[in-house]
């Protein structure tokens, strides 16, 4: 008889403060392997927050993150060698190629020239980056630079992702190229942390849900779970939020 499933991505308690506003107060989360968790919010109410104070770029006030187990303050090195992160921001060095960029993260990750060459190349397939990626970034348009910065998050093959807005600035068929990609990964059994405004991507593809709303979960669960929180058994996901953000 096997236990239940430790969480891959996990927060208890996380405080994060800027001068007298509080960003996030008091959030607990868990998401556990092959689940994508969509967590939504007006502007402001604290998702990018919580993702920075997840991935360890940002130090939470009070609380406890682990990632795949490893406690990202005592062990960082371990709890990030098990993350991929897509900031909201995708940040890239212009002055590299695409391919010089992912190689450089190949090479963080300790994984070898001849490996991560092949990786590279599948990676510019599967999001048609392969015209491009030779051109140095200075001249990529904003799309090109999401492509990039998620081929980089893939490329170790984490066990867990931090993705915030992930949808801005594609195309059409880039988009339904990326949510492919994301079912596959949680396939494999890695989990997903979705933060986004994109109400349709979370319906489409999200487990479940969580809703914040002044730096709190105000609800969380599958939407049938959320309908009978709501006690409205035929909203759909814009009435949800849309009550749980303003009540």
């Amino acid at each position: 008889m096997t236990g239940p499933t430790a969480p891959c991505i996990l927060a208890q308690g996380l405080f994060k403060s800027f001068g007298s506003k509080a960003a996030v107060a008091g959030l607990d989360l868990a998401v556990f392997p092959g689940e994508i968790y969509g967590l939504l919010g007006p502007n402001g109410a604290g998702k990018t927050t919580t993702l920075k104070m997840l991935c360890g770029l940002l130090r939470p006030d009070r609380g406890r993150v682990a990632i795949g187990g490893a406690d990202i303050r005592e062990n960082p090195v371990e709890a990030k060698r098990r993350l991929g992160f897509i900031p909201d921001n995708p940040y890239i060095y212009d002055v590299l190629t695409g391919r010089e960029f992912l190689t450089m993260v190949a090479g963080l990750y300790g994984i070898g020239r001849s490996q991560a060459g092949d990786r590279i190349t599948e990676l510019a397939g599967r999001l048609q980056a392969s015209d491009w990626l030779d051109q140095r970034a200075e001249g990529y348009s904003h799309g090109m630079r999401q492509k990039l910065v998620l081929a980089s998050a893939l490329l170790h093959r984490p066990d867990a992702y931090l993705i915030d807005e992930p949808l801005v600035g594609l195309d059409p068929a880039s988009i339904l190229t990326v949510r492919q990609i994301f079912l596959q990964e949680a396939a494999r059994g890695a989990c997903l942390l979705i933060s986004t405004h994109t109400l349709s991507l979370a319906e489409s593809i999200c487990g479940r849900i969580g809703i914040i709303a002044r730096g709190r979960l105000a609800a969380q669960g599958t939407l049938a779970e959320l309908r009978c929180l709501s006690q409205n058994n035929h909203a759909d996901l814009e009435s949800l939020y849309l009550e749980f953000t303003t009540s």
